[in-house]
């Protein structure tokens, strides 16, 4: 999917994506003991041994997959945190059921851990998205300590930026540049919506691209691939995002080798479509709501906050507004068109710049819509929405494992349960997930089996840590993940939004406590942590 976002704190690995012409992320258990990597394996082929050498320094071949150092992979800029990284390319099949079939590439890099001594078992990370390239998130992770004295490996996931194939579609992301000039959800959008995914479709099954091929399980097995290829006993998984979708389906079809599972905006499989989407976007916006209510001087300037924000979207649904802004990179004035339905996509992605939302919806309410339209138009517009996303891997999840498995009566159903006061046609729309339905019409992959949306069972040690402002994946997840998780710590970072280890130092130290020991993280941080301070307008 591809989130439309506000302009945020930090590029945050946002979130579910979804509708990504418009759009925007176990049953088997093993504990801390790791299998031996050739026995699970096979004894492989390579040069050199493992005895003393660094992590990817060593070709090897393991089973169909084969590991090889090399360049790093490319990235949209230069990142200062991968000058030291030791890089390589990991080849695998395709598609696992054409074993001899073609074979594709997935880049990884190695960040050395700061301390002199490294820890033997390394952090592996999942980006989120689905489509968004981990090897171009190691700036989070080094600033948020990841490297203290463990290494952190970053692989680009199937399909994603440093990947080949790479299944971005540039046309998908200028029509959503396009679109912020749109009624949102008018049946012509949909129309355009559908078209470039379409095009999408057609360009990469054009160069033989196995669309059917890039989901879960079969990145999960390149996880697990990749660990066994790097000779790595045990290592430590952190998703993110989707990534903690990815993570809980490795954690159960691999459970090998894996000492202990970080997950940060969390996205069970079991749940994954619309319904999560509409309770996770209540969760979070009644957290800021609260929070502007128990301030003084929010609660005076912008009483009754969520009643003005319900009422504006069934305003603008019935009555949209279309108005002019600028935006950075752009001299020309970019026209919005602000309705129902690009409101609670606008306000998903806000609660990143929480202090200023309550000012916000004020000015619409009084007539000014400058302001969300500057930020609705100026996420889709920058040059970090154009080329970076894989849309092909995130309609490959989507279409496969969550669309099958919830039909539109249920989302609609499940919508109105959070938001009553909602017009049908906005509810037909789930946040971040628009016109998702019709896109994997056109999008014309199998199912996958029903097993993948099981719920994860597990006694890995496991961090589940939410935000209390995440709109994009509720927080009620970590106890919902928890339940079959039989070590699990849960935690809830009030006042943050989605991916709290990008935006709280308190999260940060949690999860590098965490990694130190899994089963009794250090939490004291959050006692400590107090509201924002909200922007009060004239």
């Amino acid at each position: 999917m591809t989130l439309d976002h506000a302009p945020r704190r930090r590029r945050t690995v946002h979130r579910l994506h979804a509708a990504p012409a418009a759009v925007a992320t176990g049953i088997l258990f093993t504990g801390l003991l790791a299998t031996p990597a050739r026995a699970e394996h096979g004894t492989g082929s390579g040069t050199g041994t493992f005895a003393g050498a660094a992590i990817g320094t060593v070709a090897r071949a393991v089973g169909d997959a084969r590991f090889e150092p090399g360049p790093c992979p490319k990235t949209p800029e230069p990142i200062a945190a991968l000058e030291k990284a030791r890089c390589g390319t990991l080849t695998v099949p395709e598609n696992r059921a054409k074993p001899d079939g073609r074979k594709i590439t997935l880049g990884v890099a190695i960040v050395p851990a700061a301390a002199a001594e490294p820890k033997p078992d390394p952090i592996v990370w999942l980006a989120g998205g689905p489509g968004d390239d981990a090897v171009g998130e190691a700036k989070m992770a080094v600033d948020g300590g990841l490297n203290r004295d463990r290494d952190v490996i970053l692989m680009s996931q199937r399909g994603t930026y440093s990947a080949d194939p790479v299944l971005t579609c540039r046309n998908i992301d200028e029509f959503n540049a396009r679109a912020v000039g749109l009624v949102y959800g008018a049946p012509s959008t949909e129309r355009l919506h559908v078209e470039a995914t379409r095009t999408c479709r057609d360009q990469l099954a054009g160069r033989g691209v196995d669309l059917s091929a890039y989901n879960d399980t079969e990145s999960a097995a390149d996880y697990a691939d990749l660990r066994v290829a790097l000779g790595i006993d045990q290592w430590n998984v952190f998703g993110i995002s989707y990534g903690t979708h990815l993570a809980l389906i490795y954690m159960r079809q691999h459970p090998q080798g894996i000492r202990s599972v970080g997950i940060d905006g969390i996205l069970p499989p079991s749940r994954g479509g619309s319904a999560l989407t509409w309770s996770s976007a209540r969760q979070g916006f009644d957290g800021l709501f609260k929070a502007c209510a128990e301030d003084p001087a929010c609660n005076r300037r912008y009483p009754n906050l969520s009643a003005t924000f319900e009422r504006l979207v069934r305003e603008l649904e019935a009555h949209p507004v279309t108005t002019t802004v600028t935006v950075p990179g752009h001299p020309e004035p970019v026209k919005v068109v602000l309705d129902g339905v690009a409101l609670v996509n606008w306000m998903t992605s806000a609660t990143h710049v929480a202090p200023g939302v309550p000012r916000s919806l004020d000015e619409l309410a009084h007539g000014n819509p400058q302001r969300i339209a500057e930020q609705w138009a100026g996420g889709k517009l920058s040059p970090q929405a154009f080329g970076r996303e894989a849309h092909g891997l995130a309609y490959g999840i989507f279409c496969s494992e969550w669309v099958p498995y919830e039909s539109q009566a249920e989302a609609i159903r499940d919508g109105r349960e959070a938001f009553p006061s909602f017009p049908r046609s906005v509810l037909a729309q789930a946040p971040q997930l628009t016109f998702l339905r019709p896109d994997c019409d056109v999008w014309n992959v199998p199912a996958a089996p029903p097993s993948i949306r099981d719920v994860t069972r597990s006694d890995i040690p496991t961090l589940a840590v939410s935000g209390g402002f995440d709109s994009q994946t509720g927080a009620d997840n970590g106890p919902y993940v928890a339940r079959t998780l039989s070590r699990a710590t849960v935690v809830t970072v009030p006042y943050e939004p989605h991916v709290v280890f990008a935006t709280s130092r308190c999260a940060q130290e949690i999860t590098v406590s965490f990694f130190d020991n899994p089963t009794a993280p250090n939490t004291g941080c959050l006692s400590g942590l107090k509201p924002p301070q909200f922007e009060i307008g004239p």
